[in-house]
Parts: C-alpha cells; sequence; structure tokens
C-alpha cells in the first residue's frame, strides 16, 4: 500500500526541471524600469494606474510580432497580467491614449534609466578615452496615407520648391525625368543621437518630413543633460556657425566631415595656435561682431581618397589626430542602427493611421529595441563579448521566443538568458564585394571633395583684433 501511494504522489507533481521563462521575462524588465524612476511624474486624478505599469505594457506591446496592434496589445495585456498580475489598461485605444498624453514624461525618464544602465553594464565601452562618443544622423519612417498622417508629416507643396525645380538641370537622365510634382507617402522624420561605443541609441526626437535634423539635435542639447566630455560626431550635413555655437555654448564638442560646401578661414590673427587650426567666420557673423569658431582641420587619407574632418577640441594631447581617425568610422554604426530598426524590427512602415499613435508607435518601439539590445549587452559582457559582436536580429528572436514560452520550463539551453548570450554575429572574413551586380554604374557619382580654406584679409583680421580688444 505504502509503496503505490508514493507511486501516485510523484504522479500527481508536474515536473518542474528546466528554466523558468516567465520568471527570467519578469526579472529582466523589473531590471529596466524601476518604478522609482517615475517619481517626479505627476498624473491627473483620474488615473488608476502607475506609471512603471503603463510603460511596461507599451514594452511588451512593442515586443509582440503579432501582425495586428490590437493582437499585439492583446498578448501584450495578457503576459502583463500573468506576470505581474497587473494591467494599468484594459483596451488598446486606452494604452495608445494614455502614451499620447503622458508620454513626453514617461520616455526622458526611461532615457535616464537606460542611459545610467548603460554606463554600468558595459564601463569599459562608455567612453573611448575621456571622450562620450554621440553619433549624430536622420532617416524617414513611412506611415499609411491617411488625412492625419498626411496633415502632420507630408511636406507641404512638395516638388514646388528651389531645390526641386534646380533637379532638372541634373545630369542623371533618370533623376531628371522623374515627376517632382507627385505626392509621396507621409513620413516621419526621426534624428537619432547614438551611443557610438556601446552600439545603443542615447535619445531621439521626431517630426515632419520636412524637419531639420541640426534643429533636432539643438533641441535635444537644450533640453537635455549630456555627460561632460560629450563629443558629438556627425557627417557633412552637420555644418553652420549656429549649430556649432549651440554645441560648444553646452560645454560640448564635435566631430564632423566636411566638404566643399564649408568655407573655412586660415591665418585669421592670434587664431592661428597651432598647425592645420582654421576659423569659421561667415560674412553676416562677421557683420553681427560676433566671434569664429576655431576648429582643426583633419586631412584623412585613404585607398579611396581624402577625407576632411573638423573638430572643436584644438589640442592634439586631448584628441590626437590617430584617435580621430580611428573614432569617426564608428559613426557608420548609426546607419546600421536605422536599418536594425527598419528591416530587422520591422518598423520601417508603421502601422498607425492616427498620427499621434504613429509618433507613439515608433517612440515605444525605439525604446524596445532599445532593451532588447542593453539586456543581450548585458549577457556578453558576462563572458566579455564587445557590444560590436551584439547581433540585434537574434537578440529580438530570444526576446520573442521567451515571450511565446513564457509558462514553460525549457532546457538551459533554449533559456532567455542564454539565448541572449549566444546572440552574436557571425565572424566570416568577407571575400566578394558587397556591392550589387545589377547596380547601374553612373558616370556622374556624387563627391564632396575638400573645404574651401582661403586667408584671411586685412579687413577680417582688423575686424578680429577688435572683437579680441574688446572682450
Amino acid at each position: 500500500m505504502s509503496s503505490r501511494k508514493k507511486s501516485s504522489s510523484k504522479q500527481e507533481k508536474p515536473a518542474t526541471s528546466g528554466v523558468d521563462q516567465g520568471a527570467l521575462l519578469k526579472r529582466a524588465l523589473t531590471w529596466i524600469v524601476d518604478p522609482n524612476i517615475f517619481a517626479d511624474v505627476s498624473l491627473h486624478g483620474n488615473v488608476s494606474w502607475l506609471p512603471h505599469q503603463l510603460v511596461m505594457l507599451a514594452v511588451l506591446f512593442a515586443w509582440s510580432d503579432a501582425p495586428q496592434m490590437v493582437k499585439c496589445f492583446e498578448k501584450a495585456a495578457k503576459l502583463s497580467q500573468k506576470l505581474f498580475e497587473m494591467l494599468a489598461v484594459e483596451t488598446f485605444q486606452a494604452m495608445v491614449r494614455a502614451l499620447v498624453t503622458y508620454g513626453p514624461k514617461l520616455i526622458p525618464c526611461v532615457w535616464a534609466r537606460l542611459q545610467t544602465l548603460m554606463e554600468q553594464v558595459a564601463p569599459q565601452f562608455y567612453r573611448i578615452g575621456r571622450w562620450l562618443p554621440l553619433a549624430v544622423d536622420g532617416s524617414r519612417f513611412t506611415t499609411p496615407r491617411t488625412r492625419s498622417n498626411e496633415q502632420a508629416f507630408a511636406a507641404k507643396k512638395y516638388g514646388s520648391g528651389k531645390m526641386a525645380k534646380s533637379r532638372a538641370k541634373w545630369k542623371n537622365k533618370k533623376k531628371r525625368s522623374k515627376k517632382l510634382s507627385s505626392p509621396v507617402k507621409p513620413q516621419i522624420w526621426l534624428t537619432l543621437i547614438w551611443h557610438m561605443g556601446l552600439k545603443l541609441p542615447w535619445c531621439w526626437k521626431s517630426g515632419p518630413s520636412n524637419s531639420s535634423e541640426r534643429d533636432h539635435v539643438v533641441e535635444l542639447i537644450k533640453s537635455q543633460k549630456f555627460p561632460a566630455n560629450t563629443l558629438f560626431c556627425g557627417d557633412a550635413g552637420f555644418t553652420g556657425y549656429e549649430f556649432w555655437k549651440a554645441i560648444l555654448d553646452q560645454g560640448h564638442h564635435f566631430l564632423v566631415r566636411v566638404g566643399g560646401n564649408i568655407r573655412l578661414l586660415k591665418n585669421l590673427g592670434h587664431a592661428r595656435k597651432g598647425d592645420g587650426v582654421v576659423c569659421l567666420w561667415p560674412n553676416d557673423v562677421a557683420r553681427r561682431k560676433q566671434m569664429p569658431i576655431m576648429v582643426r582641420l583633419i586631412e584623412v587619407k585613404n585607398e579611396l581618397g581624402s577625407m576632411y574632418l573638423v573638430t572643436s577640441v584644438l589640442s592634439e594631447r586631448q584628441l590626437s589626430t590617430s584617435a580621430l581617425k580611428r573614432l569617426y568610422p564608428l559613426r557608420w554604426g548609426i546607419e546600421l542602427q536605422f536599418r536594425a530598426v527598419k528591416q530587422t524590427y520591422g518598423r520601417g512602415k508603421l502601422r498607425s493611421r492616427n498620427a499621434d499613435h504613429a509618433l507613439v508607435e515608433l517612440e515605444w518601439s525605439l525604446i524596445a529595441l532599445t532593451m532588447i539590445q542593453l539586456l543581450g549587452i548585458r549577457e556578453q559582457q558576462k563572458i566579455d563579448i564587445p557590444p560590436e559582436q551584439c547581433s540585434v536580429a537574434q537578440a529580438i528572436a530570444a526576446i520573442r521566443h521567451a515571450i511565446d514560452t513564457w509558462n514553460e520550463h525549457v532546457s538551459r539551453s533554449s533559456s532567455m538568458t542564454i539565448q541572449l548570450r549566444d546572440a552574436t554575429k557571425d565572424e566570416y572574413l568577407r571575400t566578394t564585394s558587397k556591392t550589387a551586380r545589377y547596380k547601374p554604374n553612373f558616370k556622374d557619382k556624387p563627391t564632396t571633395g575638400g573645404p574651401i580654406v582661403v586667408n584671411a584679409t586685412r579687413v577680417q583680421k582688423k575686424t578680429y583684433s577688435a572683437l579680441i580688444n574688446a572682450a
């Protein structure tokens, strides 16, 4: 009798061997979404949910791979109830309305939390030398062609501007024959600031398709708090006196590629402090009696030709030329980040038919993807894998597999932790060119060339001396 009872009791107990995916998922979310980071967020008196509850629901919603947004919410709502025994709101419409209203307050708190965790997870990659390198760039995300999206994002009077009319004179016949007046789909312009050492988004700003990425960066620099010795790295589009001055006024520095679109002065009196030091001093700025901006001009030569960089760090000891040449190529990673968001994560074309909802979809998708990348880097740092080896595609697959198996006990090799640790890029040597064989070889390939560097005139030297004496 006793042996029968023992055998029956063993059959009644379910097998619990393996790793609990739900517990790992819950632990990862609570590690990032700390309720204390929203202590200063004020809510309306009628709100029944807490900020961290809404943020967790929004992240689970953005992590879901369901084809329809309502299905994504249903999946996220079920998971939120099972893992955290709470549900901030009960409908998809209520969640979106809450994110539209309180998103501007919640997103900066999430940014600050992610930036703090970046330094904790990989401190050796947080700075390169003494500098915190942040790349800046912009890209467009397509939205459905609805009246709401067109009014909010579509460029007004498309095809009737001066630049559009000048395209008719291009040498390229295919581009010349393009109908410039044809309407385009409404698109959101996203300007991204991206950490070059950790390969992670830092912060961003969105707007209509004809927004200025330089204005976006200036607004972010003035509204956000950046650490000391921040170095902003941009391509040839991030030039201009007002843009550079805005960075310097906030106590930061920049490293920018320049071409024939910029005119620099040399030998401007006291501005000559060393080799390669030149000045940006447009005529209208000189007439307003504003000081010139001194920069260091560096020519980088390779097998493809010459590339010209300018930096506001004038001291060779603070930022050597050799370090600068190694640092700037890391900026290319921001282009790969855009590809990861659009193609790998599937947000190249948004699904929201309402303009406010489209912004919510894009911003919380970026937050969710940043969390996935950060979780992958955290696990890989335990075995000394650098952030550049993290595979975004495999990290996304690991999180979504954990969502699908949250109520299962899986083997250790199939657990979310091990899959994130193994989410690395393939190590192989490319033997062929990445250029597609069907790509036409146009003769009129664009080129920037070098910047225009001229000697300062006698009048400019006199004006500059007067400004120095007045100061």
